[in-house]
């Protein structure tokens, strides 16, 4: 079970604090055509950290009213009290030329209602105000905001405050002579770990102090990509305290949206590439935070604003593709793309059994994922009998993994639903089949 202890570093919670069972996630949505573009404060749940459900069908649950009207970069942070700040940047869009000296604030008891909307103007500087971050400081009984600005050179500033709507006059909090970007703070123990973008180089670094004070920080990590580009470092630590995991963004919605890295510990600064098979971001989203919350926020996060009623499925071996139609093609691309819509299915029950399941298409309502000649294709539903017996699949244990899934055509049930070149085909695969057609024939059904 996850302990208390744990759960101290887990970006500020209260001094009495809980046993978090569950995470919450919070973002803003882009996609590489921009249709999926949205500029307010999203949300998604996970058990595990690592596969994301969206909240509210992946629509916003709060859009700032004043400003740019627009946030990026949000920031949920639990005060010592145990409820809820959101912090972003006022910026709707993409144009980074803006210079705006606010920051979007909410109040959140159970981030299941916003209250005490306000913009909090953070410097006088004709500058930036971007990817705010926030952290608990002991010694001062304060906290620090964090923020991406320009004072002559990009570097991270600090402003403190005791209840997120007065700060105290802004000061540079780390400067290491080449320009910086995105910091994310977690306090452990005694050390309080920063970590940010090189913008010289372009990688994630970890910087510590013993005191937290501005310009304390030293680096003591090497430099970390995943992809061709990569910003807005995200330190967690586990639920369960046996290690940690640190999230970055890819910066460009036409590239992959997150990578992650795990350690064993966050001291040690030795940080693993995880697999993508492990961890699932939510649809589109870009540049969020994360903090640990209890299973009844959890519970009360799902009735409050409620799951999707679409699917995904992700590809065992290609776990960067997904399943979509293209010109009613079926096949695996890789994410993102547009239309994203063409990935989203409506599991439903078989419509030549209900005990096995059909795809409808989400953004082609009436069309289903049907074979015919083993090969699938997205048709529309013409109520024959042999349409709804060819578009019905049984879902197994995944053929590769058993905690994920297979789908056994209900025509031919020695054939499984299965990608090859990634175009999806049905083709008999089964125990004997090799390692390569049993992960072709195995997806993650996932938000």
């Amino acid at each position: 079970m996850p302990t208390a202890a744990a759960a101290l570093v887990a970006h500020g919670p209260p001094a009495a604090a809980a046993t978090y069972d569950a995470y919450v996630m919070a973002y803003f949505t882009e996609s590489p055509s921009m249709t999926g573009a949205n500029y307010g404060l999203h949300l998604a749940v996970s058990r595990d950290g690592l596969n994301w459900t969206p909240l509210n069908r992946n629509a916003p649950v709060a859009t700032p009213t004043a400003g740019t009207r627009g946030l990026r970069d949000p920031f949920v942070f639990r005060r010592q009290d145990g409820t809820f700040v959101v912090l972003a940047t006022d910026l709707n869009g993409t144009d980074f030329s803006q210079n705006n000296q606010y920051l979007h604030v909410w109040d959140s008891t159970d981030l299941r209602s916003f209250t005490g909307y306000r913009r909090i103007r953070m410097h006088t500087l004709n500058t930036h105000t971007w990817a705010p971050t926030a952290f608990w400081d002991a010694s001062r009984s304060q906290y620090g905001i964090v923020y991406s600005a320009n004072n002559g050179s990009d570097v991270l500033m600090v402003n403190y405050t005791a209840d997120f709507r007065t700060v105290s006059g802004p000061q540079v909090y780390f400067g290491p002579g080449h320009g910086v970007l995105d910091g994310d703070i977690v306090v452990d123990g005694g050390t309080t770990y920063l970590y940010y973008k090189n913008l010289s180089n372009g990688l994630l670094y970890g910087a510590r102090s013993s005191t937290g004070a501005p310009n304390s920080f030293t680096t003591y990590t090497g430099g970390l990509r995943q992809g061709n580009a990569i910003e807005a470092p995200l330190l967690v630590r586990n639920n369960e305290g046996n290690g940690w995991r640190l999230w970055g963004d890819s910066f460009s919605p036409v590239n992959n949206d997150y990578y992650a890295w795990s350690a064993p510990s966050v001291a040690g600064g030795a940080w693993t590439a995880m697999n993508q098979r492990d961890y699932t971001p939510p649809l589109n989203s870009k540049h969020g935070s994360i903090t640990g919350i209890t299973a009844a926020e959890y519970d009360g996060l799902v009735a409050r604003w409620g799951t999707p009623d679409w699917v995904r499925l992700k590809s065992s071996n290609y776990p960067d593709r997904y399943v979509r139609h293209a010109n009613y093609a079926a096949r695996l691309d890789a994410y993102p793309f547009d239309p994203y819509q063409d990935q989203m299915w409506r599991m439903v029950p078989g419509l030549a059994d209900s005990a096995g399941v059909s795809f409808e298409s989400v953004n082609v309502p009436g069309h289903y994922l049907r074979h015919s000649n083993f090969e699938v294709r997205l048709q529309q539903n013409d109520g024959t009998a042999a349409f709804r017996a060819d578009a019905t699949f049984h879902r197994t244990a995944g053929l590769a993994d058993g905690s994920w899934s297979s789908f056994r055509s209900h025509t031919h049930p020695s054939h499984y639903l299965r990608h090859s070149g990634f175009v999806l085909r049905i083709d008999p695969v089964g125990a004997s089949s090799s390692a390569t057609d049993r992960q072709d024939a195995t997806f993650r059904v996932t938000p």
